[in-house]
């Protein structure tokens, strides 16, 4: 499988998109760059991490509307698979790919940290290989990394198992759904948390852990 990781102007996980998929998973790259609407012939992309355009008026705004993500939007329309990884979830949902948006923390402040995440759904492209209730330590960091949608869209994304639940070291979930529009609360339970895989009709999935 041929991968294209897309590079925007303030991007800054792109090389290591790179060096993951060529290094570890030894598959073919192709960078993207956002001036070039071609995706020569890749069957998946990567939309990293990053401040793309400074992250001028929201994060991902200005992103949307750049040559590449024209391309982007026809080729995940058509059945393409999209991973977008922080900044690219925002990117994601400012296109118009993914349900809701992502606002300020609540805490307002910028999070750089770690969170373990216990993998609930594998029935996606990117979660295939993992084993149910496996966790993974996964590095975060975002400003804006408060996912709102309303009531529907978040019952659709629980109703479709498009929520991977975050944990810490005891496997003891941080937070769940209670509410249309947050986060509240650390409980045990099997269900939702900060880290969103979303979109029940088409390959494209995000990460981003929401704080």
């Amino acid at each position: 499988m041929k991968w294209g990781v897309v590079t925007f102007p303030g991007s800054n996980d792109d090389r290591d998109a790179v060096y993951c998929l060529e290094t570890v998973l030894d598959q073919p790259v192709v960078r993207l760059w956002h001036k070039d609407a071609a995706l020569h012939g890749v069957d998946a992309i990567v939309l990293p991490g990053g401040f793309s355009y400074g992250d001028y008026l929201r994060c991902g705004a200005l992103a949307r509307f750049s040559p590449v993500m024209q391309s982007v939007i026809a080729f995940a329309e058509a059945g393409g698979p999209v991973l977008g990884m922080c900044n690219g979830f925002q990117i994601l949902c400012e296109s118009g790919l993914l349900p809701g948006a992502l606002v300020r923390n609540q805490s307002l402040l910028f999070i750089n940290d770690w969170a373990w995440v216990r993998v609930d759904n594998t029935r996606t492209a990117f979660t295939s290989t993992c084993r149910a209730g496996q966790t993974l330590r996964l590095p975060i960091k975002h400003g804006e990394g408060c996912y709102v949608a309303d009531a529907p869209t978040l019952r659709a994304l629980e109703d479709n198992g498009q929520v991977v639940g975050i944990v810490d070291e005891n496997d003891i979930l941080l937070s769940v759904f209670k509410d249309e529009e947050h986060f509240q609360d650390p409980v045990r339970s099997a269900m939702t948390s900060k880290l969103e895989t979303i979109q029940a009709d088409a390959p494209i999935e995000a990460l981003l852990p929401i704080f």
